[in-house]
Order: C-alpha cells, then structure tokens, then sequence
C-alpha cells in the first residue's frame, strides 16, 4: 500500500472509498517478564486514585467495549460470513499454515505499519492472498476487482487479529492438554450454559434449540430484553412468561460439572467462574469459596422494591403455576390499608371492578401474561438474584480476578459458553497471556485465540481427557465401555473433534443401533 492507501486503511476506510470507524485494536508493549512470568508492570507505583491498578484495566476494558459496542458490532457482522478462522489447504491462491503462521508473527512482532510495508508494499503478496493468512477467505463480489478494493477489509483482519489473545505455538495436541491438567495446580474454570444442556437445560445462542431463538415469537427488538432490568421493571411480565422454562427443575448435575468438582477435590481448582443462573455448581459440591456465580442464580431472590429476600425455591411453585410472586412483607404492610377499603358490589351482589391507579396490581390477572404491569404498586415484585443486563456484576467477580487469581492461575479451561457477553467476555483477555488456555465447547469461537480447542459435547470431552489424565471421574451419565473417537480438525494444528462412538448415540443421545460411522456422521453435523 502506498502511504495514502495505507491512511485509509488505517483509519479504517473501505475498499469503495466509504469511512467506516476503525475497529478497536489492542496492542501490548513488549516488556520483560517478572519471577512468576506475569507482565512487570510498567508503572511500579499506582497513582494514589486509583487503589488496584488491575481492577481499573478491568473496568477500563469492559467502559471500552460498552462505549465502542457499535464499532465492535459493525467490525463482527463485516467478517461473519468471510471469516473461516482456519488455513485454507483447499485453495492453492491461499496462503499455506506455515506462510499464515509466520506473517501473523511477523505482525505481531512489528506492527501493522511496518507490516503493511514489508508485505503488500513491498510486492511481496497481494492483499487478496494476505487476507487468508488471517482466515479470511477473498468475498466472490470483489473477483476480478483491483488489489486495492482488499485494503479495507485488510485493514479489518489486521486490527481483528491484533485484538486477540496471540496462541501460544507449543500447546497443541490433546496430550499437551493432559500434561496441562496434571502440571497445573491453581486452574481458572470458565462455565456457561453448554455444560448443563445434558440435563435437559437448554442454551442462550444456539440457533434453534437456544433459549433466545425460541423467545423469537413475544416479538421483541432483541430476545435479550427479556434479562433487561429496565424491562423487568416496566413490565415482569415477559420475563415470567419464560422463567418457568429455565427453572432449575433437578438436583442432577452433569459429568462436567463433576469433572470441576474433581479438580476441586484434587486441590488444583483455582476459581470456577459460572455464566450460569441453575446452581447446579453447589449441588456438584464446588465450595463457595471456590465459586463466583457471575451472574447470579436463582438460589435466592429479592423484592425490588424493598430489598426483602428470600430462599430462591419458595417461589418456583407460583412461577411454575405461571404467576408473579410478589413481596410477603410488602404485602403485610399493605393489607391493612387494603382491608380498610370497602367493596363495591353491584345491586345483584357480584363485585364491582375497582379501577386500578397506575402501580397497582390485579392479582386475578396476575398469571395471564396479556397485560403491562409495571413494578412501582405497593406490592413489590419478586426478582430472582441473577444478574440482568443493566445490572452491575457481583463485586465479588471483579475483586477476585483482580487482587487473587490474576497472580495465581496457571491454567484456564474455558467450557459451553462462546464468551459474548461482557464483563465476563473480557475475563480470558485480562490474564496474562502466557497463561494457556483450552476450549471446550461444540463449536468453536473466532474472536479469542485459545491454546487448544476441544470440540464435542462437553461431558464427552471432560470424560475423555479424565481417561487420559488416569483420573476416575464417576458418574451416572458416563456409559459403561465409553469409546471416544477424536480427529484433528482439517487445516488446523491444535483444534480436535470429539465424538463418542461406543456405545453409539442417537439424535437425542439416546443409544441406538447403527455403527460407528453413522455415529460420527450425525456428531460431525452437530458441529458444523
């Protein structure tokens, strides 16, 4: 790129000569590392404002990602369908893994100026070709255009990719995952809702199945809102039209929850960090002190009118017989000035309406779902103790992160969720990077490059890495003369599929009669 065309793409311009914002990227001085390996950090004394200099980078991050959540927003949706996050082995006019491997290093190493000139300056690769090295496979519309129509989306792959996490090279296979588990003794375990989903608990974002695409029909602007606390408190209506559906309804719990309990139980458990509202963690028997629900759970529950709270299942019946539970103590407060009014009755003696203030509820409507009732009558509502958008995070999340276990951890495991929801989004970012990493999930996620990615249903791949590891992980769900099968992802070093093959699973996993290959064949189509 000449110095003009390089301007544009850095500031972001696109191939057509259209601005867009330049998508936030992230770029870390280069420093020494201290006796623990973590990042010295570059000013040894804190300024006298600001008391933990890591919790305010912390909240520096997630003001960050909330002030440019449209930029961010743009910069996904223009990669979604062009990002493939893999090397392209099937295209001889892509780069190869080495020449994709080696100008990610060399970006990281210079910059994205000295970059540009040493690769697409210099002539020695096109921009069309360079966007393969970052996993983005050349649109169809720009065939045949000028090199320079590529710049823009160039420019989105570089700050793309200078925004993650750099993969550290020498973890790679499913035995340097095992290694990992038996060296590390203070492991961060990052769950979301995939590890529940064995129990019949369904998911947020999976397409179909997810709690989200089934909410898809109360005709919201975004299924979200239902966890709005600004809509919770205009109308409680829409979110217990749907609580009942996310009820945590069993006292089981998965076998990966009971692989947490098990590193618990080995002493290398650090924190498990839970996305989760079921509780399911404290039924596997992971301590408190070992716990941080981030998001709340359904374990207790409080007036939001006058903070009264309560043991979270006393209220399961009235939301399961699709009420709104409202507040006891509230409602003794009011029952004498209630008592007081008399009643109207018409001349055949049936009871007249009284109209009601604004605020007010009508408990004879209460289970219909079909009217606004707002929050502020004299009776409160009954929220249940998880954390909705609006809401600010436990404090507990923020302190432990930042004054414990960014000092501690040697490991962290990041499993069922896909990590789109800040703060905890920003949770993987904020430890060190020499830290590994390992995924596990179904699928995997582009914006976060982890060290090992393991894709299968979860409790599969816990079950598997324990065989290897020589661990016992007992439980119910783990079938006798478990087989898995696993396979190295085509074009990638480090990404491995995981697929139960004995006994053979069904649609619903449920045992069925076919072989193995038809096994594989439906568990590959899970992932894709």
């Amino acid at each position: 790129m000449d110095s003009s065309r390089r301007a544009a793409t850095k500031n972001g311009a696109t191939g057509n000569g259209t601005a867009t914002r330049k998508p936030s990227a992230r770029v870390k001085n280069v420093v020494d590392y201290d006796e623990k390996r973590h990042f010295v950090d570059l000013n040894e004394e804190a300024p006298p404002d600001v008391p933990n200099p890591g919790l305010s980078e912390l909240e520096e991050r997630v003001k960050d990602l909330g002030e440019s959540w449209e930029t961010e927003s743009l910069f996904e949706d223009a990669l979604e369908d062009l990002a493939e996050d893999r090397f392209f082995t099937d295209d001889p006019d892509a780069c190869t893994p080495d020449e994709a491997i080696k100008f990610r290093q060399l970006l990281r190493a210079v910059g994205p100026e000295v970059f540009c000139q040493r690769s697409v300056d210099a002539g020695l690769i096109t921009a069309k070709k360079l966007l393969t090295a970052f996993g983005i496979r050349p649109p169809a519309f720009l065939e045949g255009a000028e090199d320079d129509a590529y710049y823009g989306l160039l420019s989105l792959a570089i700050s793309r990719e200078l925004s993650k996490r750099a993969k550290l090279l020498k973890y790679n296979s499913i035995d340097d995952a095992v290694g990992l588990l038996h060296r590390s003794q203070n492991i961060i375990v990052l769950t979301g809702a995939g590890i529940s989903t064995s129990l019949g608990i369904p998911d947020f974002r999976s397409k179909g199945t997810g709690l989200y695409s089934k909410l898809e029909h109360l005709g919201l602007n975004d299924p979200q809102e239902v966890f709005d606390i600004n809509v919770f408190r205009q109308d409680p209506t829409i979110f217990y039209s749907v609580a009942r559906d996310i009820l945590p309804s069993t006292e089981r719990f998965s076998p990966t929850h009971a692989f947490i309990a098990l590193l618990q139980q080995k002493g290398k458990l650090l924190t498990n960090y839970s996305q989760n509202i079921d509780n399911l963690e404290a039924k596997a028997g992971i301590k408190p002190e070992k716990l941080v629900q981030c998001h709340g759970s359904f374990a207790t529950a409080s007036c939001v009118k006058c903070g009264y709270q309560v043991v979270g299942d006393t209220l399961f019946p009235e939301i399961k017989a699709g009420e709104i539970p409202r507040c006891r103590k509230c409602a003794q407060g009011s029952r004498t000035t209630n008592n007081s009014r008399k009643r109207k009755v018409h001349k055949d003696g049936s009871e007249k309406k009284v109209r009601r203030r604004p605020g007010d509820y009508d408990s004879n409507s209460d289970s219909e779902f079909d009217h606004h009732t707002p929050v502020n009558g004299a009776c409160g509502v009954m929220k249940p103790d998880i954390t909705f958008f609006g809401e600010p995070l436990p404090d507990e999340f923020s302190k432990r992160l930042t004054e414990h276990d960014r000092d501690l951890v040697d490991l962290v495991i990041v499993i069922g969720t896909s990590l789109k929801v800040a703060p905890v989004s920003e949770v993987v970012p904020f430890l060190p990077p020499h830290i590994p990493q390992i995924y596990i999930s179904r699928t995997p996620v582009s914006h976060v490059n982890f060290d090992i990615d393991l894709l299968g249903d979860c409790d599969i791949v816990v079950s598997e890495l324990c065989r290897r590891a020589g661990w016992d992980l007992k439980h119910e769900m783990i079938p006798e003369g478990q087989v898995v099968e696993t396979t190295l992802a085509e074009g990638f070093s480090s990404r491995h599929l995981f697929v139960q093959v004995e006994p053979p699973l069904g649609a619903n996993g449920e045992k069925k009669k076919e072989g193995k290959g038809e096994a594989k064949k439906e568990e590959d189509e899970k992932l894709t």
